[in-house]
């Protein structure tokens, strides 16, 4: 399962680009105890030094649903602004989004189709009377490259599967970015109220509590076996 996940601070001003580099931290951090592979597919950096205002990232791997349920939506920091320390407010807001509906893109080299022909230009009998041109053609998208960078076959075919991925992930990464460039707009004013999560402090406290008992379960879990090879 993939899910493309986009954390943004919205129009919000400094303090909330830094509170979504904070909060793109600790959910990595949790991505990563929860077994999910992820890629930072893009980031916009924040006006100054170590902020951010938005990140986005694809997951990979099992129980994404259940794990972004602790997330998906307005996530607020409290505390008082270190950049501005006379100012009164003390509750900030972002959001984190998902993007959805985007078509997923696995290259995949079984889904290539070659074709080889002669060479063009100059280059003496080999380019003249042997095929050791390739042209790729990756079905799923259609699109192709052509290679007669050496006189060999299998390297150019080599080269051709290089480069064809290299086309194909880069449009996929232009269609990311026209996706979040809409996104974004939609979500220009982060909805205040009723985060899913909330933290506090410049340490970056969090006051979220997993309900769904897991760490426990696993403790008890644990307990129980050693008192099993007690008890043996």
């Amino acid at each position: 399962m993939e899910k493309l996940i986009q954390i943004t601070s919205g129009r919000g001003p400094l303090e909330c680009q830094w509170v979504v580099s904070k909060v793109l931290k600790t959910f990595l951090e949790e991505v990563k105890e929860n077994n999910i592979d992820y890629e930072i597919i893009h980031r916009e950096n924040g006006d100054v030094n170590m902020t951010v205002k938005s990140a986005t990232v694809l997951l990979k791997g099992k129980n994404i649903k259940e794990f972004l349920k602790t997330w998906l939506g307005s996530i607020c920091w409290e505390g008082k602004s270190t950049f501005r320390k006379l100012h009164k407010r003390s509750k900030w807001f972002i959001g984190i989004f998902e993007l959805e509906n985007l078509e997923t893109v696995n290259f995949n080299e079984k889904d290539i189709r070659f074709q080889t022909t002669r060479s063009q230009g100059s280059g003496g009998q080999n380019v003249n009377k042997v095929s050791t041109a390739v042209r790729a053609t990756h079905i799923p998208t259609n699109e192709s490259v052509f290679v007669q960078d050496t006189r060999s076959q299998l390297n150019n075919k080599k080269l051709s599967i290089i480069r064809l991925k290299e086309k194909v992930m880069e449009n996929y990464k232009d269609q990311l970015e026209n996706r979040m460039k809409e996104t974004w707009n939609q979500h220009l004013q982060v909805e205040r109220g009723n985060p899913v999560r909330t933290f506090s402090g410049t340490d970056f406290k969090s006051n979220y509590q997993d309900k769904s008992y897991k760490k426990q379960r696993n403790s008890l879990k644990h307990k129980l076996k050693n008192y099993s090879n007690d008890l043996n």
